[in-house]
Protein backbone atom coordinates (compact mmCIF):
# COMPACT_ATOMS: atom_id res chain seq x y z
CA UNK A 1 0.00 0.00 0.00
CA UNK A 2 1.27 3.07 -1.05
CA UNK A 3 2.05 5.62 1.89
CA UNK A 4 1.56 9.13 1.48
CA UNK A 5 3.80 11.93 3.44
CA UNK A 6 1.00 14.35 5.30
CA UNK A 7 4.03 16.26 6.44
CA UNK A 8 3.45 20.22 4.80
CA UNK A 9 6.85 20.64 2.74
CA UNK A 10 6.10 24.45 3.88
CA UNK A 11 6.16 24.14 7.29
CA UNK A 12 9.50 24.88 8.41
CA UNK A 13 9.63 28.01 5.83
CA UNK A 14 6.67 29.12 7.65
CA UNK A 15 7.76 28.47 11.07
CA UNK A 16 11.37 30.41 10.27
CA UNK A 17 9.49 33.40 8.84
CA UNK A 18 7.55 33.83 12.27
CA UNK A 19 10.73 33.45 14.37
CA UNK A 20 12.37 36.06 12.21
CA UNK A 21 8.84 38.53 12.27
CA UNK A 22 9.03 38.09 16.49
CA UNK A 23 12.95 38.62 15.99
CA UNK A 24 12.38 42.22 14.23
CA UNK A 25 9.20 43.07 16.18
CA UNK A 26 10.63 42.45 20.10
CA UNK A 27 13.18 45.52 19.74
CA UNK A 28 10.19 47.40 18.70
CA UNK A 29 7.75 46.48 21.55
CA UNK A 30 10.32 46.88 24.26
CA UNK A 31 11.35 50.68 22.22
CA UNK A 32 7.49 51.83 22.75
CA UNK A 33 7.28 50.27 26.31
CA UNK A 34 4.30 48.09 25.23
CA UNK A 35 3.00 46.78 28.44
CA UNK A 36 -0.18 45.56 28.57
CA UNK A 37 -0.62 44.54 32.00
CA UNK A 38 -1.14 48.15 32.67
CA UNK A 39 -4.52 47.94 31.91
CA UNK A 40 -5.71 45.23 34.31
CA UNK A 41 -4.10 46.80 37.26
CA UNK A 42 -6.77 47.18 40.18
CA UNK A 43 -6.12 51.21 40.31
CA UNK A 44 -6.30 51.57 36.50
CA UNK A 45 -9.70 48.88 36.22
CA UNK A 46 -11.20 50.98 38.65
CA UNK A 47 -10.31 55.02 36.70
CA UNK A 48 -11.36 53.11 33.51
CA UNK A 49 -14.55 52.50 34.75
CA UNK A 50 -15.19 55.79 36.16
CA UNK A 51 -14.25 57.70 33.23
CA UNK A 52 -16.51 55.51 30.96
CA UNK A 53 -19.70 55.53 33.00
CA UNK A 54 -19.14 59.13 32.73
CA UNK A 55 -20.13 58.25 29.34
CA UNK A 56 -23.58 57.29 29.55
CA UNK A 57 -26.37 57.94 28.52
CA UNK A 58 -25.19 60.94 25.93
CA UNK A 59 -25.49 64.54 25.95
CA UNK A 60 -29.20 65.04 24.04
CA UNK A 61 -30.18 68.51 25.43
CA UNK A 62 -31.82 70.90 22.32
CA UNK A 63 -29.03 73.53 22.61
CA UNK A 64 -26.51 70.97 22.67
CA UNK A 65 -27.96 69.26 19.78
CA UNK A 66 -27.96 72.61 17.85
CA UNK A 67 -24.38 72.95 18.39
CA UNK A 68 -23.89 69.59 17.44
CA UNK A 69 -24.93 69.91 14.33
CA UNK A 70 -23.12 73.00 13.78
CA UNK A 71 -19.67 71.43 14.67
CA UNK A 72 -21.04 68.00 12.37
CA UNK A 73 -21.73 70.06 9.18
CA UNK A 74 -18.63 72.53 9.54
CA UNK A 75 -16.53 69.07 9.85
CA UNK A 76 -18.06 67.79 6.87
CA UNK A 77 -17.45 70.88 5.05
CA UNK A 78 -13.56 71.20 5.82
CA UNK A 79 -13.01 67.99 5.15
CA UNK A 80 -15.27 68.33 1.19
CA UNK A 81 -13.52 71.65 0.83
CA UNK A 82 -10.33 70.08 1.47
CA UNK A 83 -10.84 66.81 -1.07
CA UNK A 84 -12.05 69.61 -3.33
CA UNK A 85 -8.83 71.92 -3.48
CA UNK A 86 -6.98 68.28 -3.21
CA UNK A 87 -8.39 67.11 -6.15
CA UNK A 88 -7.90 70.95 -8.21
CA UNK A 89 -4.13 69.75 -8.04
CA UNK A 90 -3.62 66.04 -8.10
CA UNK A 91 -5.56 65.15 -10.93
CA UNK A 92 -3.46 67.65 -13.18
CA UNK A 93 -0.33 66.63 -11.61
CA UNK A 94 -1.54 62.72 -11.46
CA UNK A 95 -0.96 63.04 -15.46
CA UNK A 96 2.23 64.62 -15.68
CA UNK A 97 3.82 62.08 -13.29
CA UNK A 98 1.92 59.18 -14.82
CA UNK A 99 3.39 57.54 -18.25
CA UNK A 100 0.25 56.29 -19.38
CA UNK A 101 -0.42 59.47 -21.83
CA UNK A 102 3.36 59.47 -22.99
CA UNK A 103 3.72 59.36 -26.66
CA UNK A 104 7.05 58.03 -26.45
CA UNK A 105 5.71 55.38 -24.20
CA UNK A 106 2.94 54.58 -26.76
CA UNK A 107 5.53 54.55 -29.75
CA UNK A 108 7.89 52.01 -27.52
CA UNK A 109 5.95 49.63 -25.99
CA UNK A 110 5.64 51.38 -22.85
CA UNK A 111 8.82 52.11 -22.09
CA UNK A 112 9.67 55.74 -21.49
CA UNK A 113 12.60 57.64 -22.77
CA UNK A 114 15.24 59.22 -20.53
CA UNK A 115 13.81 63.13 -21.32
CA UNK A 116 10.46 61.51 -20.40
CA UNK A 117 11.60 60.24 -17.08
CA UNK A 118 13.34 62.84 -16.08
CA UNK A 119 10.51 65.57 -16.43
CA UNK A 120 8.34 63.08 -14.47
CA UNK A 121 10.69 63.30 -11.33
CA UNK A 122 10.14 67.08 -10.49
CA UNK A 123 6.60 66.18 -10.31
CA UNK A 124 6.83 63.10 -7.74
CA UNK A 125 9.62 64.41 -6.20
CA UNK A 126 6.38 67.45 -5.33
CA UNK A 127 3.78 65.03 -4.64
CA UNK A 128 5.97 63.18 -2.03
CA UNK A 129 6.98 66.79 -0.62
CA UNK A 130 2.80 67.21 -0.10
CA UNK A 131 2.20 63.99 1.91
CA UNK A 132 5.36 63.64 4.03
CA UNK A 133 4.03 66.04 6.15
CA UNK A 134 1.02 64.88 8.37
CA UNK A 135 -1.81 66.99 7.99
CA UNK A 136 -1.41 67.83 11.74
CA UNK A 137 1.56 69.70 11.28
CA UNK A 138 0.07 71.56 8.77
CA UNK A 139 -3.04 72.65 10.19
CA UNK A 140 -0.19 73.87 13.44
CA UNK A 141 1.08 75.85 10.49
CA UNK A 142 -2.08 77.52 9.35
CA UNK A 143 -3.12 78.00 12.40
CA UNK A 144 -0.62 80.18 12.90
CA UNK A 145 -0.70 81.98 9.91
CA UNK A 146 -4.88 82.63 9.39
CA UNK A 147 -5.80 81.82 13.01
CA UNK A 148 -8.18 79.51 14.63
CA UNK A 149 -10.94 78.06 12.92
CA UNK A 150 -11.48 76.07 10.05
CA UNK A 151 -9.58 77.44 7.27
CA UNK A 152 -6.41 75.92 8.55
CA UNK A 153 -8.12 72.77 8.38
CA UNK A 154 -9.11 72.92 5.21
CA UNK A 155 -5.73 73.82 3.91
CA UNK A 156 -4.12 71.20 5.76
CA UNK A 157 -5.99 68.56 4.10
CA UNK A 158 -5.63 70.29 0.25
CA UNK A 159 -1.85 70.10 0.87
CA UNK A 160 -1.33 66.64 2.28
CA UNK A 161 -4.07 64.79 0.44
CA UNK A 162 -3.16 66.34 -3.09
CA UNK A 163 -0.16 64.47 -2.56
CA UNK A 164 -1.59 61.16 -1.52
CA UNK A 165 -4.15 61.63 -4.05
CA UNK A 166 -1.96 62.63 -7.15
CA UNK A 167 0.44 59.73 -6.22
CA UNK A 168 -2.08 56.89 -5.84
CA UNK A 169 -3.88 58.35 -8.98
CA UNK A 170 -0.73 58.07 -11.25
CA UNK A 171 -0.66 54.80 -10.14
CA UNK A 172 -3.87 53.62 -11.37
CA UNK A 173 -3.56 55.16 -14.54
CA UNK A 174 -0.60 53.16 -14.84
CA UNK A 175 -2.14 49.77 -14.06
CA UNK A 176 -5.23 49.62 -16.32
CA UNK A 177 -4.87 48.28 -19.69
CA UNK A 178 -2.82 50.97 -21.35
CA UNK A 179 -3.23 49.72 -25.07
CA UNK A 180 -6.72 52.15 -26.25
CA UNK A 181 -4.82 54.88 -24.79
CA UNK A 182 -1.98 54.46 -26.64
CA UNK A 183 -3.86 52.99 -30.00
CA UNK A 184 -5.63 56.52 -30.22
CA UNK A 185 -2.35 58.43 -29.50
CA UNK A 186 -0.48 56.67 -32.31
CA UNK A 187 -3.91 57.38 -34.61
CA UNK A 188 -3.42 61.26 -33.92
CA UNK A 189 -5.85 61.74 -30.91
CA UNK A 190 -4.90 64.22 -28.33
CA UNK A 191 -3.74 63.49 -24.58
CA UNK A 192 -6.95 64.57 -23.29
CA UNK A 193 -9.10 62.51 -25.96
CA UNK A 194 -7.07 59.38 -24.70
CA UNK A 195 -7.38 60.10 -20.90
CA UNK A 196 -10.99 60.11 -21.54
CA UNK A 197 -11.63 57.28 -23.95
CA UNK A 198 -8.68 54.91 -23.69
CA UNK A 199 -7.92 55.01 -19.43
CA UNK A 200 -10.38 56.83 -17.43
CA UNK A 201 -13.45 53.94 -18.35
CA UNK A 202 -11.23 51.73 -16.92
CA UNK A 203 -10.12 53.73 -13.92
CA UNK A 204 -13.11 55.36 -13.05
CA UNK A 205 -14.49 52.29 -10.55
CA UNK A 206 -11.15 52.43 -8.83
CA UNK A 207 -10.54 55.94 -8.78
CA UNK A 208 -14.25 56.68 -7.01
CA UNK A 209 -13.57 54.24 -4.12
CA UNK A 210 -9.98 55.57 -3.45
CA UNK A 211 -11.73 59.26 -3.73
CA UNK A 212 -14.76 58.35 -1.15
CA UNK A 213 -11.69 56.61 0.99
CA UNK A 214 -9.88 59.31 1.14
CA UNK A 215 -12.74 61.78 1.50
CA UNK A 216 -13.83 59.56 4.79
CA UNK A 217 -9.92 59.79 6.01
CA UNK A 218 -10.37 63.72 5.25
CA UNK A 219 -13.48 63.41 7.64
CA UNK A 220 -11.31 61.72 10.36
CA UNK A 221 -8.22 64.42 10.27
CA UNK A 222 -10.48 67.16 10.04
CA UNK A 223 -12.17 66.09 13.50
CA UNK A 224 -8.28 65.59 14.60
CA UNK A 225 -6.98 68.90 13.60
CA UNK A 226 -10.14 70.02 15.43
CA UNK A 227 -8.01 70.04 18.63
CA UNK A 228 -5.10 71.96 17.73
CA UNK A 229 -8.28 75.04 16.65
CA UNK A 230 -8.94 74.21 13.26
CA UNK A 231 -12.96 74.12 14.09
CA UNK A 232 -15.13 71.13 13.65
CA UNK A 233 -16.42 68.31 15.88
CA UNK A 234 -12.61 67.80 17.28
CA UNK A 235 -12.49 71.58 18.67
CA UNK A 236 -15.91 70.64 20.39
CA UNK A 237 -14.56 67.34 21.82
CA UNK A 238 -11.60 69.00 23.29
CA UNK A 239 -13.60 71.73 24.90
CA UNK A 240 -16.05 69.03 26.14
CA UNK A 241 -13.33 66.52 27.49
CA UNK A 242 -11.92 69.68 29.40
CA UNK A 243 -15.09 70.20 31.26
CA UNK A 244 -14.92 66.48 31.91
CA UNK A 245 -18.76 66.51 30.03
CA UNK A 246 -18.28 62.63 29.01
CA UNK A 247 -22.23 62.81 28.02
CA UNK A 248 -21.18 65.18 25.46
CA UNK A 249 -18.07 63.28 24.23
CA UNK A 250 -20.36 60.39 23.78
CA UNK A 251 -22.80 62.42 21.83
CA UNK A 252 -19.75 63.25 19.18
CA UNK A 253 -18.53 60.27 19.37
CA UNK A 254 -21.75 58.80 17.92
CA UNK A 255 -22.13 61.60 15.36
CA UNK A 256 -18.30 60.89 14.29
CA UNK A 257 -19.68 57.01 14.17
CA UNK A 258 -22.68 57.75 12.07
CA UNK A 259 -20.79 60.05 9.49
CA UNK A 260 -18.10 57.22 8.99
CA UNK A 261 -20.73 54.64 8.54
CA UNK A 262 -22.54 57.29 5.73
CA UNK A 263 -19.43 57.24 4.09
CA UNK A 264 -18.69 54.08 3.65
CA UNK A 265 -22.14 53.40 2.60
CA UNK A 266 -21.77 55.81 -0.18
CA UNK A 267 -18.58 54.44 -1.70
CA UNK A 268 -19.73 51.16 -2.08
CA UNK A 269 -23.34 52.91 -3.29
CA UNK A 270 -20.74 54.62 -6.13
CA UNK A 271 -18.98 51.04 -6.46
CA UNK A 272 -21.87 49.69 -7.50
CA UNK A 273 -22.71 51.55 -9.91
CA UNK A 274 -19.65 51.92 -11.67
CA UNK A 275 -19.05 48.24 -11.84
Amino acid sequence: MLKVDSRDPAALPRVLLALLAIALLWPGIRLSELNPGVLLQADNRREMATFLSAFWPPAHEPDFLRLLLDATLQTLAVATAGMTLALLLAIPASLLASRALSLRAASRGGRLGFWSRTLRLPVRAFLIFLRSVPEIVWALLFVRAVGLGPTAGVLAIAITYSGMLGKVYAEIFESVDQRPAHALLQAGSSRLSAFFYGILPAAAAELVSYTVYRWECAIRASVVMGFVGAGGLGQQIDLSMRMFAGAEVASMLLTFLLLVWLADQLSRLLRGRLA
